[in-house]
């Protein structure tokens, strides 16, 4: 398939599954200790790839978990942060320069720093009290949060099925390299009919709002240069859905949690007053040997395998390299 290594990719997906046991340690240790809260620390990418888990924390548990934009945290921080609190970083590369400046913020107001990253010696693994290490360039962190999550609050008494959500997990890389062999057709057929559109209008809900903000903007914006309008499908009525005319271009991201019910709403609307309505819906694939009990909680990763070959097909239909930049980490800021 164009543009993906499938040798490579199961590798990173098992560096991350692999982890377990050192995110149980460290989920023990924290539990045995004085911290009282959690803050999943993120600038772009990885603030948006936190969101789900925020809500993953926030709808089964009492216990404080918050996701901050990092920089605005540092000029004003929550007063509750401090040496009781819990900082989660991650970076694909190790390197970015916002997520080092809140490391060294978080290190200062005494918190435990852990970071989730592919490079052993990238500035962000030696600033941090813990780095768990993926293989090179593993990315979502989804699995990384999710086992984190789910770890902590079964723990705590707070989630059921712990022990099965990780047999799951097993089969997670062959079943995300599934998936993406099963939406490469889409992809394609996506990027052919959109390669001259130069605007698209997301929405999505639930555990999959985080996705739907991350693939607007670092995806269709920061490298495709493409403009965008992304909205949560729960505030879609209350202002966006005046943008909506009958060429509008539609990207609705259909999860498997409770919030479904208001994408169908959505879904209702715009294939009512759009012709271009494409729908990323993670029910539509399979995912062997998953149970059905955590579809829901996998749905981030599904949608990530889907539009990887909408990016991949696009940006070969457009001539324009997901790799091009004009001025993120090129120019100063």
């Amino acid at each position: 398939m164009l543009g993906f290594n499938e040798e490579e990719f199961l590798e990173q997906v098992r560096s991350t599954v692999a982890l377990r046991p050192q995110i149980e340690e460290l989920v023990a240790r924290i539990q045995a200790g004085h911290w009282k809260n959690i803050y999943f620390i993120g600038a772009g990418g990885t603030y948006a790839a936190a969101l789900p888990y925020e809500r993953f924390f926030q709808t089964r548990s009492d216990f404080p978990v918050r996701t901050v934009i990092g920089k605005e945290f540092v000029l004003a921080p929550d007063p509750q942060f401090g040496p009781d609190s819990v900082a989660i970083f991650a970076s694909v590369s190790g390197t970015t320069e916002d997520i080092l400046d809140c490391v060294e913020f978080a290190r200062e107001k005494g918190a435990l720093t852990i970071g989730f990253t592919g490079y052993p010696e990238s500035p962000i693994a030696a600033a941090v009290d813990e780095v768990l290490l993926s293989a090179p360039k593993a990315w979502p962190f989804d699995v990384q949060f999710l086992l984190f999550g789910a770890a902590f609050l079964a723990a705590r008494g707070e989630f059921e099925g712990y022990d099965r959500l990780v047999q799951d997990l097993d089969y997670i890389p062959e079943a995300l390299v599934a998936v993406t062999k099963q939406a490469d057709a889409v992809g394609q057929a996506f990027a052919q009919k959109h390669a001259e559109t130069d605007y698209h209008f997301l929405v999505g809900s639930g555990n999959l709002w985080g996705f739907t903000y991350l693939y607007s903007m670092c995806i269709l914006e920061e490298m495709q240069w493409l403009r965008t309008t992304r909205v949560h499908a729960a505030e879609f009525f209350h202002g966006s859905l005046e943008l909506i005319e009958k060429d509008t271009s539609m990207l609705l991201f259909v999860g498997e949690d409770e919030t479904r019910p208001l994408m169908d709403r959505v879904h209702s609307f715009a294939t009512t007053y759009s012709d271009d309505v494409t729908v990323i819906d993670t029910k539509d694939y399979a995912l062997p040997g998953v149970s059905d009990e955590f579809r829901g909680l996998l749905s981030p990763m599904v949608a990530d395998a889907v539009v990887d070959r909408f990016s991949k097909h696009l940006a070969q239909a457009r001539d324009h390299s997901l790799d091009l930049r004009r001025y993120y980490r090129v120019v100063e800021y």
